[in-house]
């Protein structure tokens, strides 16, 4: 099936082309969604005379999404989940929630706008890609935690298992440290009742 693009479609093509696509992909998302219009003669007819329309109204809309994108770049927004010891999530982080977080913060942002490679499954740091225009877009950072204070912690660089480890070295340590005056009170005391006895 032949539509004309009313947009750039990534993979696709740049606005006013006419490509070929299925028809299920055609009728699915690029009509309903106004990415495109179906090729017939008055269409492509329609689409010429209004072209510098369409142009001017993308040119508005990008330059808003670049606006957006210079607030929303490199931003870290926080998700609370629940996980095992080992870092893994019980279920998944989805676009929604991604999506939500970034909302929660005072940025607008759809769930269709958010694009994972994969679903994010355990806890960390996790870059996420948000398109807020068919030209535009920006990556945002999701930290992944169980609670704010393993947010803070992961947003220092560490990751919640280092800090574990960190945290149970120091016990060991301090552990350690109070066998040790323990040991060392104890032998003052064997001296002490040796000199006791020598003194008799």
């Amino acid at each position: 099936m032949q539509v004309i693009l009313l947009e750039r479609v990534a993979k696709l093509g740049q606005m006013g082309d006419v490509v070929d696509v299925k028809a299920g992909f055609a009728r699915n998302y690029l009509l309903p969604q106004g990415k495109a219009l179906t090729a017939s003669e008055r269409n492509i007819a329609d689409f010429a005379a209004r072209k510098a329309q369409f142009e001017a109204q993308n040119l508005e809309t990008r330059k808003e999404a670049e606006a957006m994108a210079a607030r929303l770049g490199g931003q870290q927004f926080i998700v609370i989940r629940q996980a095992s010891d080992s870092g893994a999530l019980y279920g998944s982080v989805s676009t929604r929630d991604a999506a939500d977080a970034a909302t929660e913060n005072g940025f607008k942002i759809e769930r269709k706008q958010v694009a994972l490679i994969r679903p994010i499954k355990e806890l960390g740091l996790h870059d996420v890609s948000v398109m807020l225009h068919p030209e535009v877009t920006v990556t945002i950072e999701l930290n992944v935690a169980r609670s704010p204070e393993e947010a803070e912690i992961q947003a220092t660089g560490k990751s919640i298992r280092d800090a574990a480890a960190e945290a149970e070295a120091a016990a060991d340590f301090e552990i350690a440290e109070l066998f040790d005056d323990i040991g060392g009170a104890a032998s003052d005391d064997d001296f002490g009742q040796d000199s006791d006895r020598r003194d008799d």
